[in-house]
């Protein structure tokens, strides 16, 4: 089982990825998700255990889970 992130670390990803933050999915260690590398979504929320919930824009609600999973932030064109 993985530890929980300190409060800190909670902290510093709701800073770096409040709700509305565009995503890209990296990793995703969960063997049933049809989530694939590359696919994009939306942030909802950060929850006490660091898990990024996300509408994913292929209809998939599925968290980024810290410490298993891995989503980078998206640089929008509109973000320059």
């Amino acid at each position: 089982m993985n530890k929980l992130p300190s409060k800190a670390i909670i902290e510093q990803l709701r800073q770096q990825f409040p709700a509305g933050t565009r995503v890209e999915l990296v990793r995703m260690n969960d063997p049933y998700s049809k989530l694939k590398p590359g696919d994009r979504g939306t942030v909802i929320f950060c929850d006490d255990t660091g898990t990024l919930h996300t509408r994913w824009d292929c209809g998939s609600n599925l968290g980024v889970v810290y410490g298993e999973d891995y989503a980078v932030k998206v640089k929008e064109a509109d973000d320059d």
